[in-house]
């Protein structure tokens, strides 16, 4: 998988090389003069033991970092991520409340109506009996 992607990043390079070398065509001589010069000047300053790659061990944001604080804030790194973390962690904490409460309503209200129809004069079988709520609405109750 690592190979595949060396292997795009690659030809995404000869693409740009490709590009870059059409269009120098069209440069004007004196852009052509001093770019050669530039490439010159830094090819001299380079370091002969110094690494052609350079490897990025932390991700970060542009200029994070590089005031000479950064060691400063190694320590709390721990406490940037429970931050981005605890929004998260109180909306689902807020809809377990909820889903909980909705759940003791509806367990209040059926208890309330079973509690009525038990302490009612008229016994339970009276609300299945189809003639039952005809007489009820017959008396405008």
């Amino acid at each position: 998988m690592n190979t595949t992607k060396e292997a795009k990043e690659l030809e995404f390079a000869y693409k740009i090389r490709h590009a870059l070398d059409q269009s120098m065509e069209n440069l004007p001589d004196d852009t052509a003069l001093r770019l050669s010069a530039a490439r010159s000047t830094a090819l001299s300053r380079k370091k002969k033991d110094a690494p052609l790659l350079v490897s990025v061990t932390q991700a970060g944001l542009a200029g994070y970092g590089t005031s000479g604080t950064a060691g400063l804030h190694a320590p709390f790194a721990w406490l940037r991520r429970i931050g981005l973390a605890m929004p998260v962690i109180v909306l689902v904490g807020g809809l377990v409340g909820i889903y909980q409460f909705e759940q003791q309503q509806r367990i209040a209200d059926t208890a309330d109506i079973d509690t009525a129809i038990l302490t009612d004069e008229l016994p339970p079988a009276a609300y299945l009996d189809h003639g039952f709520n005809a007489y009820l609405s017959d008396r405008g109750e």
